[in-house]
């Protein structure tokens, strides 16, 4: 079910709002698509990186062992 809502958009977001709708669907009307499109992409995205961080981790380390690791990495980083 779709629901009716007023929200504030930053002139810049309205406007590649508007290009994408025209580019996507030929018509600026179609807005409520396009916004509806990109919170579903990045609601996703939100869910898939909670889903890692949540999972069953398969490598197991120690706080010193990473913070050695952190370390080797800075020094192979900066050289």
């Amino acid at each position: 079910m779709s629901r009716r809502t007023t929200i504030i958009l930053d002139e810049t977001i309205y406007e590649r709002l508007v290009e994408e709708s025209l580019k996507k669907y030929k018509t600026a009307k179609a807005m409520s698509k396009v916004v509806n499109e990109l919170l579903k992409k990045a609601l996703r995205g939100e869910a898939n990186i909670l889903g890692l961080i949540n999972s069953e981790k398969i490598a197991k380390t120690s706080a010193k062992e990473f913070e050695e690791f952190r370390k080797e990495l800075s020094r192979r980083l900066e050289s």
